[in-house]
């Protein structure tokens, strides 16, 4: 049983870890938006893909990049900040705070992320993504590792 909850342990530090990185990383991106606005962004992706595009014309990744840089080019640059730095700076103190282990915490996030993971599946509804399914299912699992850990955290103060 120890052993269990060890990779449990390990798990939960892990998916937070992931969690706090992507809020650190989606704050940073609004922030970039914020400055050089979406169609800078799609720019951007524009001259760095050129050289690889003109090396591998079928890359699906530059395509896939160019396809989400123009989507964004379309989109409001103010929603897009908002969304970034909000659901970035969630993310990123949810990651803090899990990991200072303070039993408050551990509802909130899991109430926070089940959120997320409620948008996403109305999103999903809408339209299928295979990438939107993977952040959604990897939020899932990160709800029921916190849920465990809280579990364990209470046993441990009891």
């Amino acid at each position: 049983m120890k052993r269990e909850t060890a990779v449990l342990r390990v798990a939960f530090l892990v998916a937070v870890v992931v969690k706090g990185l992507d809020g650190l990383i989606e704050s940073v991106a609004g922030v970039g938006v914020a400055v050089i606005g979406t169609q800078g962004i799609y720019n951007l992706v524009i001259a760095f893909t050129a050289p690889e595009l003109d090396l591998h014309p079928q890359s699906k990744t530059v395509h896939l990049l160019r396809h989400g840089a123009s989507s964004l080019a379309h989109a409001s640059s103010r929603f897009i900040v908002i969304w970034l730095l909000l659901h970035g700076i969630v993310k990123f103190v949810l990651a803090i705070e899990l990991l200072r282990g303070k039993s408050w915490i551990f509802p909130v996030a899991a109430a926070i992320l089940s959120g997320f993971v409620a948008y996403m599946a109305f999103k999903l509804v809408n339209r299928y993504s295979p990438w939107l399914l993977a952040f959604a299912l990897f939020d899932l699992i990160t709800v029921a590792l916190v849920l465990t850990e809280w579990r364990s955290h209470r046993a441990r103060q009891a």
